[in-house]
């Protein structure tokens, strides 16, 4: 069985999602990204980032969000090299680097996201690398955020 992946690039982790399929949690997300905008969740109440958006905040039990601009940057947290592909068709992909980013503006230990990680020497990565966001452009529905070290 064969799957259409489209054009690979090295080191990135193709979109495979062609939609978001979102809900009224995750709409501003995504209509931010295809601005080219990094946006979070934020308890109106106690000022708890919520990533991933979530119903009640997970510190007071509240509802309201406001959505807040994020400056793109972030801190590499913790990242895994990836190099056998999850699918003999991803092979072209392969080394790349998936990892978990805090995201700068935001408080305390700082809200994270799972990102890959592009343009990047996998054999050079590490923790506390600074990275900046940069959104591939699926669709006029999808836009996908990824991370590169800043430049």
């Amino acid at each position: 069985m064969s799957t259409d992946f489209g054009e690979l690039t090295p080191g990135v982790f193709p979109s495979i999602l062609k939609e978001t399929n979102a809900d009224y949690l995750t709409q501003p997300f995504w209509d931010a990204a295809r601005q080219d905008r990094l946006v979070a969740p934020k308890c109106s109440n106690c000022g708890t980032f919520r990533l991933p958006p979530s119903a009640y905040c997970f510190n007071c039990q509240q509802r309201g969000i406001d959505w807040v601009e994020l400056p793109g940057t972030a801190t590499i947290y913790s990242f895994t090299i990836v190099r056998h592909p999850l699918h003999p068709d991803l092979a072209p992909i392969c080394p790349y680097v998936s990892g978990v980013v805090e995201l700068d503006g935001t408080q305390g230990a700082g809200a994270r996201m799972l990102v890959n990680i592009i343009d990047v020497d996998v054999e050079n990565v590490k923790i506390g690398d600074r990275v900046e966001i940069v959104f591939e452009h699926v669709n006029d529905e999808m836009s996908t955020p990824r991370f590169r070290p800043v430049r």
